[in-house]
């Protein structure tokens, strides 16, 4: 037994440089996954990967059928966030972390992320709203990934908008529509609207988050690049 898998929290935490053993509820969503994973583990890391990606593709399918379908599409959402946590917890527990495997993990994550945007889409959103979301979570993961390519360690924050919420919020839509298609109570919205709107203010919020988080660790830092001036960061100092 490996100590990441004795002790999926350290390997996690070591792993995206945030430690989030202070967190009840994600301490114990990477023990349930880990757990999961025992069942996985002659499974390449990669193929989960894909499958939560083609699993987000039946939730739009299902979602877009109308009816009770969206309660499909519930299942189908709440099992690509499991696979999402699922990859990378059989590549700890097997020792098959690699940096092409958190390539093909993120490229799977951000494919997934325009699904879910779909799926709200498809049970009624408005387009300009499903578009601007769908900008955002890509404008803020390569903030993010920018960031730790020029020299931050960790994620650098943990946002308000990270894929849990972005699984959470969908699955909610998925389920008011299903359950109750008149609209949410008092205001009668479409569940998808009221969605679309929460996804977006939490995405306001992580925006925030992110940006201090990315100050905080960069600010002051010397470019360490082939351009670089030998100064703290400063106007001027970006490569062109």
């Amino acid at each position: 037994m490996t100590g990441d898998e004795a002790n999926p929290v350290v390997g996690w935490s070591r792993l995206h440089g945030e430690d989030v053993s202070a967190s009840r509820l994600v301490v114990g969503w990477l023990r349930f996954v880990h757990a999961l994973a025992r069942l996985f583990d002659r499974v390449h890391p990669d193929v989960l990967s894909a499958a939560g990606v083609v699993v987000a593709g039946g939730a739009v399918v299902a979602a877009g059928a109308g009816g009770r379908w969206a309660l499909l599409a519930l299942v189908l959402v709440v099992a690509t966030g499991v696979f999402d946590g699922l990859d990378g917890a059989v590549a700890l527990r097997t020792g098959r972390v690699r940096p092409l495997g958190a390539v093909v993990d993120a490229v799977a994550d951000r494919l997934t992320d325009l699904l879910l945007v779909l799926v709200l889409l498809v049970l009624g959103a408005g387009a300009w709203w499903c578009a601007a979301i769908g900008a955002a979570v890509l404008v803020h993961e390569y903030a993010r990934a920018k960031a730790q390519a020029v020299g931050m360690r960790s994620a650098g924050a943990i946002t308000a908008a990270e894929r849990p919420t972005r699984v959470i919020v969908v699955a909610i839509a998925c389920l008011g529509t299903g359950l109750a298609p008149g609209g949410t109570p008092v205001t009668g919205w479409s569940w998808a609207v009221v969605s679309a709107v929460v996804w977006a203010g939490c995405t306001l919020v992580g925006f925030g988050q992110l940006a201090a988080g990315v100050r905080r660790e960069l600010s002051g830092r010397p470019w360490t690049g082939p351009f670089a001036s030998g100064r703290s960061d400063q106007a001027g100092d970006d490569p062109r």
